[in-house]
């Protein structure tokens, strides 16, 4: 496990856009998994910039969306699809065939399940996997409980996730995402935290305890997990 604690927020979108581009020299075509959310914004932005200063650094890469809100129209402004469309597929020019993720209202939520597994058993293992640790402690919408479920599945919505910002007003009824094993077996993970509200979830994530009650504990037994978080983030 590697940590970096950096002095501020841009620090941190600039090192993880770093290495994210440095990753994508060795592998053009990567595939990777973007969360949504505050956390990854900045390193969103800074490859957006990436993209305008070399329009075809991205012409390869291949973009999964790691989970969304079921039950919102696909166009609804809180949607993940609408963040990854406005953040990642229109910035770095990802066109629809390298473009892959959960319909949000799918008429069969298992089966829309069921053909994410397969697309993901068809493009990966993901090659790099950007994540935010929740205030939770979860990672996408693997909420905290007494089991986890490995592969792509319908998640319940914790009171927690319903208050999530990202919303914009939309009520969804309930979660599609990657399982913990999806992520787990990801070559590399990013995890990104910013900010002084991270603190006491990183303080928790640094006992090294592994618990289903915190899924972001999980990280402890993936062999490649960098860790960035700006000074308000680190809980020393």
């Amino acid at each position: 496990m590697q940590i970096d604690v950096l002095p501020t927020q841009q620090d941190v979108n600039q090192l993880a856009c770093s290495m994210i581009l440095g990753e994508l020299d060795r592998k053009p075509n990567l595939l990777f998994c973007a969360a949504t959310g505050s956390s990854p914004a900045g390193a969103y932005r800074a490859m957006g910039e990436a993209a305008k200063a070399n329009p075809t650094i991205f012409s390869r890469m291949r973009l999964l969306k790691l989970d969304e809100w079921g039950g919102l129209p696909m166009d609804h402004p809180g949607t993940c699809e609408h963040y990854l469309r406005e953040y990642l597929v229109k910035p770095l020019s990802i066109d629809e065939a390298r473009y892959f993720g959960f319909q949000s209202a799918p008429s069969s939520p298992e089966a829309e399940c069921e053909r994410m597994r397969a697309q993901l058993n068809e493009l990966g293992p993901i090659d790099v996997c950007v994540l935010g640790l929740g205030l939770n402690g979860h990672l996408g919408m693997n909420e905290p409980a007494a089991t986890l479920s490995p592969n792509c599945h319908v998640a319940e919505l914790t009171p927690t996730a319903m208050g999530h910002s990202m919303l914009a007003g939309g009520k969804p009824h309930y979660g599609l995402t990657l399982g913990m094993a999806d992520i787990l077996q990801s070559r590399l993970i990013l995890l990104l935290n910013l900010g002084a509200s991270k603190r006491e979830p990183m303080r928790r994530f640094l006992t090294q305890r592994i618990d289903t009650d915190f899924p972001g504990s999980l990280l402890w037994t993936h062999p490649n997990t960098i860790i960035l978080c700006d000074r308000d983030a680190h809980p020393e």
